[in-house]
């Protein structure tokens, strides 16, 4: 009996939902006389167009709909799209110029204190932040395309900001241009994946004290300082792509006084430190891909507890670097390209211990300047003496089980 009065109200509430359409060849010409027709459980379509009607608000639980991506144009004056209900779907638009303001953070469309908003199939263009989440649980933000044009931080939001919220999906977006592509601030069991997220000029990704989410296989491409993870813990990161993330302060991942996160079979491709590690414990970096980096990790010595293992050093002009002699933190059964040891009992795993950190790495991390000598003859003497009768470097900086052969991840 209860089932059945279930669907019978279920079934009541979807006869009485009605389809509204807007545009020049419909009644109804306003995009916000068209909210203001609608109730809860009714679909609002518009029609191709441009629309610059100020700040357009749904307080209703509707499915919002563009037809052939009508524009909703905010002048540079007003912010355009302000979700204030559970429950709305804003799909096919293009939403365009938001105002600029420091204070109030103007964006494209934010959403307001609500639950199961979804955004998806928009474009957002010139808009001071893109989508804005504030407080909010269980939404999901997909297959948008954000795109910003600012030079500097100050000029610009982020493409996808969250902010005190839980149980987000951000799904298959194109962040461009933004000052941080995706940004997380306590927003907790939630998932990023298969994002791509290029040329912005801060952070293609930037969590701060976000705990027990995840993110797999997006592309964090040619951002001014990489990735950052920062004050969080139990993080899970697989399968994401680190690239060309180029600059003297840049990294592909930075991780700052994080603890109890996995790193496992992410790429590392052309990066100035493809991982900077600091005052970071309890974490595990297993099956990644280091290729063409200027450091493969910087691990400073107030890490602890982190384990280093079954990884790929391969094209880095230096796998390892760190600040200090204490070692707290375990290497093992990685590969490495420079390592030179022998294999007799043929086991793939070399018989000599590898002492990844050279000694320039240890002087470039107090003299930055030293670089000048790098690939001189006295320098290639001193590393490969430090190798051999270690009196600088750390002599247990070492991975006990080196593997002749890089690991096909």
């Amino acid at each position: 009996m209860k089932y059945f009065l279930i669907v019978v109200l279920f079934s009541t509430f979807s006869l009485q939902a009605t389809t509204i359409h807007v545009g020049k060849n419909h009644p109804i010409k306003s995009v916000k006389k068209g909210i203001e027709a609608t109730k809860d459980g009714d679909t609002l379509i518009v029609h191709g167009g441009w629309y610059k009607e100020g700040n357009l608000v749904i307080d209703k639980k509707i499915v919002f709909i563009g037809k052939n991506y009508p524009v909703l144009d905010g002048e540079k004056k007003h912010e355009v799209l302000s979700i204030k209900s559970d429950s709305v779907v804003v799909d096919g638009f293009k939403v365009i110029k938001s105002a600029y303001a420091t204070i109030t953070d103007p964006c494209g469309i934010k959403v307001y204190n609500c639950k199961y908003v979804v955004i998806q199939n928009n474009i957002l263009d010139d808009n001071f932040f893109g989508i804005y989440l504030q407080n909010c649980q269980n939404c999901t933000i997909k297959n948008n395309y954000l795109k910003a044009y600012g030079k500097e931080e100050q000029q610009l939001g982020n493409g996808i900001h969250c902010w005190k919220s839980n149980d987000i999906l951000i799904i298959a977006n194109r962040i461009d241009g933004h000052r941080d592509g995706i940004y997380f601030e306590f927003v907790f069991d939630s998932l990023i994946w298969r994002n791509i997220s290029t040329n912005n000029v801060r952070y293609g990704l930037h969590f701060m004290f976000s705990h027990s989410d995840t993110y797999i296989s997006n592309v964090f491409r040619n951002n001014g300082a990489g990735v950052s993870v920062m004050y969080t813990k139990n993080v899970k990161m697989y399968n994401n792509t680190f690239e060309e993330n180029w600059g003297d302060s840049a990294y592909g991942l930075l991780l700052k006084d994080i603890s109890d996160s996995y790193i496992f079979n992410n790429k590392f491709i052309s990066n100035t430190s493809a991982i900077y590690v600091e005052g970071s414990s309890r974490n595990k970096i297993e099956k990644n891909q280091f290729i063409s980096n200027g450091w493969g990790m910087k691990i400073q010595a107030n890490c602890m507890e982190n384990e280093i293992v079954n990884n790929n050093f391969l094209k880095n002009t230096f796998d390892i670097s760190t600040n200090g002699t204490l070692v707290l933190n375990t290497f093992n059964s990685n590969y490495w390209d420079k390592y030179e040891g022998y294999d007799l009992n043929k086991d793939g795993i070399g018989d000599v211990p590898y002492h990844p950190l050279s000694l320039f790495a240890v002087l470039t991390e107090s003299t930055p300047s030293a670089m000048l000598l790098y690939r001189s003859f006295m320098i290639t003497l001193l590393d490969k003496s430090e190798k051999i009768l270690p009196s600088i470097t750390p002599d247990n900086f070492i991975d006990k089980s080196p593997l002749m052969k890089s690991m096909p991840l």
